[in-house]
């Protein structure tokens, strides 16, 4: 039932990509890149754009919505101080812009043969470590059987690379239209953001969800899409490395991260912590689109209030089944749902302190049909 739900929404969304340069209002367009040590951010924060320059703070209401009170400014402080903290080395969040600062990033990435994968990831300054993947990339052709890495500079690992060819890898749900049925979180328009995104939440003016974003809407049995970009950051590690994390029912955390070439564990991209690490590691580089894919069944709960089945999850990265049916023990620390219960729970994009942005999200209920065949 599930993979034909999936199929069918893939048939439906043949016409391909979201556009992602829509502009909320007339204000000017979001600088391209964010330095951990210097920069200009501006975002839309429930009816206020926001300009951090260092240690000064503006706000400008450009909604003129009517508000009982106004956010203080500590919370903005706080809510910032998350980008400037401690520092990471740079952190981008345009692939254009890391391009044209970093030459770095032109090299990472990966590359292919009809035998082999290579994954490059940039570690800062001109290093890199390489990961070799016999047959082909991870969900493209890998073994699972072995897989070698070396670090180095790019002259010391050319041998690495010869006979390969850069490839950029799309998931095969990147772009997928919702059904009718579906309820839309967010499409990059200001419609949907007030419509479905609590206070606290925030978006780009070109039309991108940013990290610590909690749904209105809230949730039980449904089928989930999201894509999300995690920014360039080679000179940070582990769990520094563009972080957040996609909360279903506000309870159970599926870890986003840049761990691509790492990995698999259950605190990288795609793991569900003390749960279970992913199948495969389906991470593509950093600033490339990634989807998740999720069907979720909530954990079932007697008149008592006696959890008698646990919450279950299919898992989708990048189009490849990561989790298959999995039954999750308990939820995740630092979840808005702090306990489980029989009650619907919202989607919370975790502030991480990350540039991590989001979009073309929606879900599907599932009808009591589909809940009492999944029970069974």
């Amino acid at each position: 039932m599930r993979e034909m739900f999936w199929q069918q929404c893939l048939r439906r969304s043949h016409h391909g990509q979201i556009n992602d340069s829509r502009q909320t209002d007339a204000t000017p367009p979001l600088p391209n890149a964010f330095h951990s040590t210097r920069s200009s951010l501006m975002i839309y924060v429930r009816g206020f754009i926001v300009f951090p320059e260092f240690s000064k703070y503006r706000l400008r209401n450009v909604m003129r919505r009517p508000f009982h009170n106004l956010l203080p400014l500590a919370f903005v402080a706080c809510g910032l101080s998350a980008c400037l903290a401690a520092d990471h080395g740079p952190a981008y969040v345009d692939p254009e812009v890391a391009a044209e600062k970093d030459p770095d990033f032109l090299f990472q990435g990966e590359y292919a043969n009809s035998d082999r994968g290579v994954q490059v990831i940039a570690l800062g300054n001109g290093e890199f470590r390489t990961v070799t993947y016999p047959g082909g990339l991870p969900g493209a052709g890998w073994t699972q059987k072995e897989r070698r890495s070396r670090e180095g500079t790019r002259e010391s690992l050319a041998s690495v690379l010869e006979g390969v060819e850069r490839v950029e890898r799309q998931s095969d749900t990147l772009g997928l239209a919702p059904p009718e049925d579906a309820i839309v979180l967010f499409d990059g328009t200001k419609e949907t953001f007030t419509k479905h995104w609590r206070d606290g939440a925030s978006m780009t003016v070109d039309g991108l969800l940013i990290q610590g974003a909690t749904s209105i809407d809230e949730m039980q049995d449904f089928q989930l899409h999201l894509e999300f970009r995690l920014p360039y950051m080679p000179e940070a590690r582990g769990q520094a490395r563009g972080n957040s994390g996609c909360y279903v029912q506000g309870r159970y955390e599926i870890q986003m991260l840049d761990s691509f070439g790492f990995g698999p564990k259950d605190n990288e991209c795609g793991g569900i912590y003390k749960a279970s690490a992913p199948k495969l590691n389906m991470t593509f580089p950093p600033l490339t689109w990634q989807t998740y894919d999720i069907d979720f069944q909530a954990a079932r709960f007697d008149d008592a209030g006696e959890k008698t089945a646990p919450a279950k999850v299919t898992v989708r990265h990048n189009g490849t089944i990561i989790h298959e049916n999995l039954s999750l023990p308990a939820n995740t620390p630092g979840g808005v749902m702090k306990d489980e219960s029989a009650a619907p729970g919202p989607l919370f994009l975790q502030n991480h302190g990350d540039e991590v942005r989001y979009r073309n999200i929606w879900f599907v209920p599932a009808s009591s049909e589909d809940s009492q065949e999944q029970q069974s």
